[in-house]
């Protein structure tokens, strides 16, 4: 645009009936300096108004075919933008009362004086200007109201996220100092328990040799037996606090499952439990004491034969992502009682009667030992899924 030309000061589609007040009205607008569009029929003025989007639209009250009122309806249902003011030759109020409510912004009586006629135009385009400017503010505010709201949504999900890591992260820490605690306690306890225990064996021996009668060598068998049980429980104390003798080497984790679930077959089989391996991927072996890995299944299948009823299934699943492998072991028992998850870890807690509470601190303690991670993924009435992650590289 040159220097000499002039920003329109606005676009007016002219809609009337009348060929001389339509050329008329045009010539004065033009003149004005508005940009000019004409049609006689409000068909061919709802076609200009889809392609041009004019601000005003000045709409003759009477017209055939469609009347202004009518015309007035449709353009405020499809063109929000675009502002009406309706010429009429009838001044009734019942007819302004009428046409304002239909969405008119303003009416001009003919004939007019055309310096009231721009004047009229002037302040419905200042008028739709500031309608237009407040319209953007509420959408603006609306909008920026929903990212406040989605902000919100984000932090409280981020809080949440970080206070579930800190009790996690508490629960861990409070899980260490009990094993920390416990081999102060177990280290003590099997050193003075064990001198005492290995002399009532050896006494106990020395009758034995000396008895003859079956019913009495019956009573010795059994408190050599009870000495063994003493002294196995003395063993798992110490492996749930600290490690034992140890030997790093390239372990297949795969094949460490499938020689347990072999191990386990007889059990398996009395109670007619069906096993269900899913190996999605074969991890590379890891730098880990097979022992240990082994220690970590045999005392999760344990727990899960002996929560099952007859005909239950044990499943067990293996995968792996660019950092850890991951083992799921899932059993069909009744599940474990909320009340119960935060002490399943804890070094004595058991409901087994006949069990010594110390099979999954000891789990707990190797999973740590190789930076892994061991959780309670699921449980309910429809069984419990523990899931044991255990990096791919060896870390210091």
């Amino acid at each position: 645009m040159t220097t000499m030309e002039k920003q329109p000061r606005g676009r007016v589609l002219i809609v009337d009936d009348e060929r001389v007040i339509l050329d008329l009205t045009a010539i004065i607008l033009k003149n004005r300096g508005f940009q000019v569009f004409t049609a006689l029929s409000a068909q061919d003025g709802f076609d200009i108004i889809e392609k041009e989007r004019p601000e005003l639209v000045l709409l003759d009250y009477m017209m055939p075919n469609m009347d202004g009122l009518t015309a007035l309806k449709e353009i405020k249902r499809r063109y929000l933008d675009s502002y009406v003011i309706m010429f009429t030759g009838k001044g009734s109020e019942e007819i302004a009362v009428e046409l304002m409510k239909a969405g008119a912004s303003d009416y001009i009586l003919k004939p007019f004086n055309n310096q009231d006629l721009v004047d009229r135009i002037e302040s419905v385009l200042k008028l739709r200007a500031v309608e237009l400017q407040n319209r953007a503010l509420l959408s603006e505010r609306e909008r920026l109201l929903a990212e406040i709201a989605e902000w919100n949504r984000e932090l409280e999900a981020r809080v949440h996220e970080k206070s579930e890591a800190l009790k996690r992260a508490q629960a861990e820490i409070v899980q260490s100092e009990k094993l920390a605690t416990l081999g102060y306690l177990s280290a003590g306890m099997a050193h003075e328990i064990r001198n005492p225990l290995n002399s009532i064996a050896l006494f106990v021996q020395l009758i034995k040799s000396g008895l003859d009668e079956d019913e009495r060598l019956e009573y010795v068998d059994k408190i050599l037996k009870e000495v063994d049980r003493i002294d196995a429980i003395l063993g798992k104390l110490l492996d749930a606090s600290k490690r034992p003798k140890f030997e790093i080497s390239e372990v297949r984790v795969d094949r460490i499952l499938e020689n347990t679930l072999d191990a386990f077959t007889p059990q398996l089989q009395q109670k007619k439990i069906r096993v269900i391996s899913d190996f999605k991927k074969i991890p590379p072996a890891i730098k880990a004491d097979p022992m240990e890995i082994e220690q970590i299944f045999t005392n999760l299948f344990l727990n899960s034969i002996h929560v099952m009823p007859s005909e239950g299934t044990l499943g067990v699943q293996l995968d792996q992502d660019e950092e850890y492998l991951q083992v799921k072991v899932s059993d069909t028992g009744p599940g474990i009682p909320p009340e119960n998850l935060p002490n399943i870890f804890d070094p004595f807690f058991t409901t087994n009667s006949a069990g010594t509470g110390l099979g999954l601190s000891v789990v707990l303690r190797i999973v740590k030992t190789y930076h892994g991670k061991i959780e309670v993924e699921k449980s309910d009435s429809s069984g419990t899924t523990f899931s044991v992650r255990l990096p791919l590289a060896a870390r210091g």
